[in-house]
């Protein structure tokens, strides 16, 4: 829970429609809680993509080609999209995060599920259980 969870009255939290990091509600927003959509300026100036929802997928693709119980590294989705793979790595952890606020996948670490919003270093990927 963030700092600001205390707070009484604080509504559900949300999840980034861009990075799918959480968003953490602030009293400024109370009157337009419901149409606060992005975490950040930088998110809410990106935007949602074409090539973003083509990653989310590509994941959910490969997912499907694997065992149920299997997981797939972001590096593996962003290696089968293009050859110059590496600049690809953060906008496919971003896809997945997006796919866990949706209920599609969970973010491992270590092989136990983590918060994908506070996930730092080497992450995998696997089917919701």
């Amino acid at each position: 829970m963030g700092r600001n969870r205390s707070l009484a009255g604080a509504p559900e939290e949300k999840t980034c429609a861009v990075c799918g990091r959480r968003i953490e509600w602030r009293a400024k927003w109370a009157d337009d809680w419901a149409a606060v959509r992005y975490c950040s300026d930088a998110c809410r100036r990106a935007g949602l993509t074409d090539a973003d929802r083509a990653l989310e997928r590509d994941i959910l693709a490969m997912l499907e080609q694997r065992a149920a119980s299997a997981t797939i590294c972001p590096s593996d989705v962003a290696r089968a999209t293009a050859d110059d793979w590496r600049p690809l790595m953060e906008p496919v952890r971003r896809a997945a995060r997006r796919l866990v606020a949706a209920g599609e996948v969970e973010i491992l670490q270590h092989g136990s599920v983590v918060d994908p919003s506070t996930a730092k270093g080497p992450i995998r990927i696997r089917r919701v259980r």
